[in-house]
């Protein structure tokens, strides 16, 4: 490939070799820079003159044959080369001997055109842990998306990509970081896309399983708000096991064991010295000598004393209250096992509360106004929760099946079983 360098006419595009300081077409004058009175252009060592301005950057090398020879070409073998040219002004031209696209340096400008600053490539901010991955694909989307002017599309992806870029979602149009949850980008007004907005939380663990579930505490001295997710086939609640609460006086050992049957959870009682109480649902059936919580009192079901009058030896009568007929009675359980108040029931039903009931606990801030009943028809027990606050536990026997929403009370912890459905 032979190349060399000339000066094309600024009038009629005519090329010239270098040296020439007019047209030989039209006359045109061919300096590149206005000459100076006091000094001539200087010749180069191979003898064309190398064309320089003060302060002006210098204009593209001569290019030389092997062996050091420069390439000469006259502007009757060579074509002329035209192309764009500012203000009218000649400009250096390479022409070759190959029909190939010409290479054209414009002559600086007096005053150089502002440059932009460079649109980032990608309006998506992928995290480190996904860049490797989801960037090729990512450049497509935007790429294609911003040729066309529309916001770009994210099906493509997956979920983790997705949900990355809901987090660092930036405006399609003006790159703008948009907030989650935001419908349009606060700056141009842009549309968030559709999969952004639909973008949610997806939690991937085996103690998410939809048929394990998980019991929360709701009243754990100091430990409320912890959840146990019963992911394996037993759970031993106690001083130890996989539920342990060392630090609560009340509870066994082993107290209670959680497990599946059928793909149900079930409670039981493992001996437990104290028990485990379920809330009750509006109203169950009990018998004498079950025991039940309301606010913080524990109660037991017992059925009215046997009551012999009989007479000392001499005939006098033992005195007492005035006797009232009743079908049952309800004692007050305290620490240790100690038998606290007791009252019969006077007639079938006995209503117990902090204030305004057969039996008040003014001072037990976790009982309500009116907060159960017990009742007796045709010999069966009644218990029934009157809507209190806190609701009224029944001690179950030996094992229950629980159900999403079931409260629990085991020693002092209250908690909650959540169901994954």
């Amino acid at each position: 490939m032979e190349f060399e360098i000339g000066i094309a006419c600024g009038s009629c595009d005519l090329y010239n070799p270098m040296g020439a300081k007019r047209c030989s077409a039209c006359g045109h004058d061919l300096a590149l820079f206005p000459q100076s009175s006091t000094s001539a252009p200087k010749m180069s060592a191979q003898g064309s003159p190398t064309v320089r301005q003060e302060n002006s950057p210098p204009g593209p090398p001569a290019i030389n044959k092997p062996g050091g020879a420069s390439q000469t070409a006259t502007a009757q073998t060579m074509p002329a080369m035209r192309g764009p040219r500012p203000s009218g002004r000649p400009h250096l031209t390479i022409v070759t001997s190959n029909p190939l696209p010409p290479a054209t340096w414009p002559l600086p400008s007096a005053q150089p055109a502002p440059r932009r600053p460079p649109a980032p490539d990608l309006p998506l901010t992928p995290s480190p842990q996904l860049r490797d991955s989801s960037e090729p694909r990512l450049r497509s989307a935007i790429s294609t998306s911003t040729s066309r002017k529309q916001p770009p599309s994210y099906v493509h992806l997956t979920q983790e990509e997705l949900m990355d870029q809901a987090k660092h979602y930036l405006c399609w149009q003006c790159y703008t970081p948009v907030p989650s949850g935001h419908k349009f980008c606060g700056r141009c007004g842009a549309e968030v896309p559709a999969e952004i907005l639909q973008a949610r939380t997806v939690y991937f663990s085996e103690m998410q399983n939809p048929a394990k579930a998980r019991l929360v505490l709701i009243r754990g001295e100091g430990m409320d708000g912890l959840a146990y997710h019963l992911k394996m086939e037993q759970h031993i609640l106690g001083k130890k096991g996989q539920i342990p609460f060392p630090d609560d006086v009340f509870i066994s050992p082993k107290h209670a064991n959680f497990f599946y049957r059928d793909g149900r959870l079930v409670v039981r009682d493992e001996g437990s010295l104290n028990g485990v109480y379920l809330r009750i649902r509006n109203t169950i059936e009990i018998t004498p000598g079950d025991t039940f919580r309301a606010g913080d009192q524990v109660f037991r079901l017992d059925l009215p004393p046997k009551i012999t009058e009989s007479q000392d030896a001499d005939g006098t009568m033992f005195y007492t209250s005035p006797k009232y007929p009743s079908s049952f009675r309800i004692s007050q359980l305290l620490l240790g096992g100690a038998i606290g108040m007791t009252v019969c029931a006077r007639g079938n039903s006995l209503q117990l509360g902090r204030e305004g009931s057969d039996l008040n606990f003014p001072a037990d801030i976790f009982m309500s106004g009116s907060h159960c009943r017990i009742e007796e028809s045709n010999g069966r027990f009644l218990l029934s929760d009157l809507n209190s606050r806190n609701g009224t536990y029944i001690r179950i026997k030996a094992e229950h099946e629980l159900s999403h929403g079931d409260y629990i009370f085991i020693g002092r912890k209250l908690m909650r079983v959540e169901m994954n459905v």
